[in-house]
């Protein structure tokens, strides 16, 4: 994929990532969205089921699933609609894409150059921290200048302190 095309993409989603980051979304009630939402209609777990064609225990069931997390999206998404609801879902990454991926580029950086300032210690040639600080710089910008799939084939680095 073309690295322009590449960066494209990821500034048009950080942008509408942004959007969602910024909302002030409301917190899920602790009885649910289905729950909350249908005692609010003054709808009964049966009319519930009814507009569902299922059984009064699986309404019972579904709103019970959404509060432990183990509810499917495309079943949400059949009660949401049966609740006059449209489900929005969305993955909204707590900093900005961009930041993530200088994060694991210095991440990876760091744990190169680690191994690196080790080896050369025991070899009685270690530089000076602010000559391995600059090195760590520039290879985690060559990182980023490189394919993003190849920051994420690595283990995840340890946290280095220097």
């Amino acid at each position: 994929m073309n690295a322009n095309f590449s960066q494209l993409k990821l500034r048009q989603l950080d942008a509408a990532l942004t959007r969602w980051r910024s909302a002030d979304l409301p917190a899920r009630p602790s009885s649910g969205w289905l729950k909350s939402i249908r005692e609010a209609l003054g709808m009964t777990a049966t009319h519930l089921a009814g507009r569902l064609g299922v059984a009064t225990s699986t309404v019972t069931r579904l709103e019970s699933s959404e509060t432990d997390d183990t509810i499917s999206l495309a079943t949400l998404r059949r009660a949401a609609e049966a609740l006059g609801c449209e489900l929005h879902y969305a993955l909204v990454p707590r900093q900005a894409l961009a930041d993530t991926l200088e994060a694991r580029a210095s991440a990876v950086a760091r744990q190169h150059m680690s191994a690196i300032s080790h080896t050369m210690g025991l070899e009685a040639q270690a530089t000076s921290a602010e000559a391995v600080e600059e090195q760590t710089r520039a290879l985690a910008h060559n990182l980023l200048k490189g394919s993003r799939r190849a920051l994420w084939k690595e283990s995840t680095p340890k946290k280095v302190t220097q």
